[in-house]
């Protein structure tokens, strides 16, 4: 096929790239002649550079660079033009100016794609005198290695295009999800889940944006903790796109901003780009703060409560102690010389210290999540004795078999603790756009995983958990909290209530014939219905 790509910045070089590797020919052309000039020479020094590298031959990479044809005007004649993708600068007046003068140069066959990446695509559409021709194509930079494209049919958008697309970028080797024409489309609605409750969680004092970091990379497994992304996407980006995609949501509670965001764009604390974000940067920069040395008594007895989540989390841990060497207590009630610890699913330590008479100074509360690493998470109440809590520590760093000792958090009391919270967020967002039809399960998952870098998706992630007992977690956060943010979606409601998977689309009326469904999209526009792919 022929493409022309409109815009030869950091975008549209990487599809040029990415297109032309895969085959087609490739026509790339910019308002401005010389970055025409600079994208190709960029383009023929990575395919160099993939060369050397042993990724591509010698004569494939001299083939590509053939078929990419710089082209000194944008709006030319293009008869055998079958796909234009725009990617000039996110500003709707010049989107449409472009696809305007577009439509009077190119064939109506020709199918046009905008790579905007937060604009509406039925807006940009609405300008031209064939709204249908159009969709969204959001790439991700650097294209050639984000192996991930969101197809976004606009409202009007013909129903041939977007399975058009999908076909196009799986030839050309990434995956396509198809997403409804909302805020942030998928991955980076998607990804509000981590970032906004990271915020919250510092908002409440719970921990340090490090403390929260480990915990995000050492329980749940992520490559990257919530404030090394933002410092790494830029604070002013983030902020940004969760604004926009909190009004556009119309002030949805499970999206809200922080009031922490707005004073650090102002002062420049952007991240790595500034020097200094939520941490410094820069060869005068501190290394990362160390962790503090294990210092209490190991061998101080141990009593594991039971009610603060299930008696299986309670038995679990008793196990893993007993495993490790503690001094682990039996019977009903601790001596007077053990720590409490209490494993927690939603609630806090104080809850069950007020409910079950525990020793308000020895009570601590832990994360019954399965660590993807080694460590461990110990929540202290106001009342806790430092002493105890040392020791409590202690206990938790011991590991079996004489291995390595586990890392151990400290942080202060909060439903569900650090990890419980911010996989109850990632959870709860995904599933909103699940129930609303904006994109499938299975496409919610795969965007998450190649696009964010997740472990595993979202849904699948609930899932490992159990929809019960997501269910379960998300009722007593919303309980203990009152906060609305926490309230549980419907989605994961009717899955624990019905015995589904989360990942699974479920029965929907367009299934069931007589005319109940409206395929491929809706009359509120969407666009995408649950069971598209």
């Amino acid at each position: 096929m022929r493409i022309r790509i409109v815009g030869a910045g950091a975008m549209g070089r990487g599809i040029a790239q990415w297109a032309a590797t895969a085959g087609h020919t490739v026509e790339l052309c910019d308002a401005r002649a010389e970055a025409v000039t600079a994208a190709v020479e960029f383009v023929r020094s990575m395919l160099e550079r993939a060369v050397q590298k042993g990724r591509m031959s010698a004569e494939d990479a001299a083939a590509a660079v053939e078929r990419l044809i710089p082209l000194d005007d944008p709006w030319a004649a293009g008869p055998d033009v079958g796909l234009v993708v725009e990617a000039v600068r996110e500003d709707l007046g010049t989107k449409a100016e472009v696809f305007g003068r577009l439509e009077e140069a190119l064939p109506a066959t020709t199918v046009f794609a905008t790579n905007t990446s937060s604009l509406s695509v039925t807006r940009i559409a609405a300008a031209l005198k064939d709204p249908t021709r159009l969709a969204g194509l959001h790439f991700f930079n650097p294209v050639p290695l984000m192996r991930i494209v969101e197809v976004v049919p606009g409202a009007a958008t013909r129903p041939e295009i977007p399975p058009a697309l999908t076909a196009f970028v799986e030839g050309c080797g990434h995956r396509a999800v198809t997403v409804a024409d909302t805020p942030g489309f998928l991955v980076n609605h998607a990804g509000r889940g981590l970032v906004t409750e990271a915020l919250a969680l510092l908002e409440e004092s719970v921990g340090e944006p490090a403390d929260i970091d480990r915990i995000a990379r050492d329980v749940l497994g992520l490559r990257m903790g919530p404030f090394e992304l933002m410092d790494l996407t830029g604070l002013d980006v983030t902020a940004a796109v969760i604004d926009s995609i909190w009004r556009g949501f119309r002030y949805e509670d499970r999206l809200r901003p922080s009031y922490l965001t707005p004073n650090r764009v102002t002062a420049g604390l952007h991240g790595r780009k500034t020097g200094r974000g939520w941490f410094a940067y820069g060869p005068e920069a501190p290394g990362p703060a160390s962790e503090p040395p294990v210092t209490g008594d190991a061998g101080r007895p141990v009593f594991v409560h039971g009610a603060g989540g299930r008696d299986g989390d309670a038995a679990a841990l008793r196990e893993a102690l007993t495993a490790g060497g503690a001094a682990v207590e039996a019977g009903a009630a601790p001596s007077a010389s053990a720590v409490v610890l209490v494993p927690v699913w939603g609630t806090t330590v104080a809850s069950a210290v007020a409910a079950h008479g525990l020793p308000r100074e020895r009570a601590f509360g832990v994360d019954p999540l399965p660590p993807a690493g080694r460590r461990r998470v110990l929540a202290v109440t106001p009342a806790a004795d430092p002493a105890a809590a040392r020791d409590a520590r202690a206990v938790l760093a011991r590991a079996a078999d004489g291995g390595d000792p586990y890392a151990v958090s400290v942080v202060r009391d909060t439903a569900g603790s650090v990890a419980q919270r911010l996989l109850a967020s990632i959870v709860s967002v995904a599933s909103s756009i699940a129930e609303r039809s904006l994109a499938s399960p299975a496409d919610i998952d795969l965007a998450v995983t190649t696009g964010l870098g997740y472990p595993v998706g979202p849904l699948a992630w609930g899932d490992r958990v159990g929809a019960a007992r997501m269910l379960e977690l998300h009722r007593a956060l919303h309980r203990s909290t009152g906060d609305p943010r926490h309230r549980p979606t419907r989605w994961v409601t009717e899955r624990a209530e019905l015995g589904l998977a989360l990942t699974d689309s479920g029965t929907s009326p367009a299934d069931c014939g007589d005319g109940a469904g409206h395929e491929g999209g809706d009359a509120h526009g969407r666009g995408v219905g649950t069971g598209a792919a």
